[in-house]
């Protein structure tokens, strides 16, 4: 495989049948440095689009596919440039990110990685897209991991040996857990750094990224057991207990409740439980500046979403436990990006 000449930035984008996603995601970097597309398999014309823009395409295999083994690919075709933009093919890069970002990184050698703001393209269209943007809106200074919009140093990548290929979900967080235990620091700047379209709509969907997060929140603790910024091991502990634990005690207490009601009980402290941790949330999201509208839906999914996490947790230590490869959880209908 020819590689391209050195340069100072490379960007590596990512995707799969992002269709208008992809292009304005595209449009976005086009021109700020050689562009990398690594492709899984579309079939919505991804590639023909990103060579007509004068990006560098690559397709990998879809059955071995993994967010983390694309961004690995983009970034080995290109010649050890200073400084790597990670981006997802379904964000657009905000104009003046890249110059911000860069002159923080040279700003300051300690850092192996910089991200700015990412927002909701469309958080009006559902509280899920709310809730994701709220996600987004992470304090600025020294964090202990990163999501996948990242610039980080070349070197900082190379040394940690980039994302773990065989991770689903999490990878990010992981290649942080390494780089900080190499002595580099993470950091959130000032400035607007891309717009991402979750394009979450329905429950479904909501279900099946956070079993995602669940899985990936097992492997983190399992990988990182010692782990305190971030907590994995007390994440995967609350969805065991708030997901797991406390449905299985209500199910009991309905299943006996048919035979004598008085384990009937067991089920109303159980959801009682629920009831008081939700209004709990509630109260502190309210704090945090969240509308109340908003701050009730985020109390109410973070408990609901204690269980497909905790079904996520399940599945990785099942497939961990058998040998298994773990299978993509996909919660984003590519077919009608």
């Amino acid at each position: 495989m020819r590689r391209l000449i050195r340069p100072k930035l490379a960007i590596v984008v990512i995707g799969r049948n992002e269709g208008e996603r992809l292009k304005a995601c595209l449009r976005s970097v086009i021109g700020e440095g050689p562009v990398v597309y690594v492709d899984s398999g579309s079939s919505d014309g991804s590639q023909d689009f990103a060579h007509a823009l004068g990006a560098k395409v690559i397709q990998i295999d879809v059955p071995h596919f993994t967010a983390a083994r694309a961004r690995n690919a983009g970034a080995s075709f290109v010649q050890e440039p200073q400084f790597l933009q990670f981006i997802d093919g379904d964000c657009e890069m905000q104009p003046g990110w890249i110059a911000k970002g860069m002159a923080a990184l040279e700003a300051d050698p300690s850092l192996a990685l910089v991200f700015g703001r990412r927002r909701e393209r469309h958080p009006e269209a559902s509280v899920y897209n709310a809730l994701c943007d709220d996600e987004w809106d992470v304090p600025v200074g020294e964090v202990g991991a990163c999501g996948g919009d990242i610039l980080i140093r070349e070197v900082a990548y190379r040394a940690v040996g980039g994302y773990p290929e065989d991770m689903i979900a999490g990878e990010e967080p992981d290649m942080s857990m390494r780089l900080r235990a190499a002595g580099w620091r993470l950091a959130r700047i000032e400035g607007e750094m891309t717009l991402h379209d979750a394009a979450i709509m329905r429950f479904g969907q909501w279900w099946r990224r956070t079993k995602r997060a669940g899985h990936a929140f097992a492997e983190l603790a399992w990988r990182h057991p010692r782990s305190t910024w971030p907590n994995w091991s007390a994440s995967v502990w609350r969805d065991v207990i708030w997901g797991g634990l406390i449905p299985a005690l209500a199910m009991l207490g309905i299943v006996g409740g048919l035979f004598r009601p008085v384990f009937l009980l067991i089920t109303a402290a159980c959801i009682a439980l629920f009831l008081v941790n939700i209004a709990r949330i509630y109260r502190r999201r309210l704090a945090e500046g969240l509308p109340p509208r908003l701050a009730r839906a985020s109390a109410v999914l973070l408990m609901i979403g204690k269980i497909p996490e905790f079904a996520g947790f399940v599945a990785f230590h099942r497939e961990r436990r058998s040998g298994r490869k773990a299978v993509l959880i996909e919660y984003k209908d590519t077919t009608r990006a």
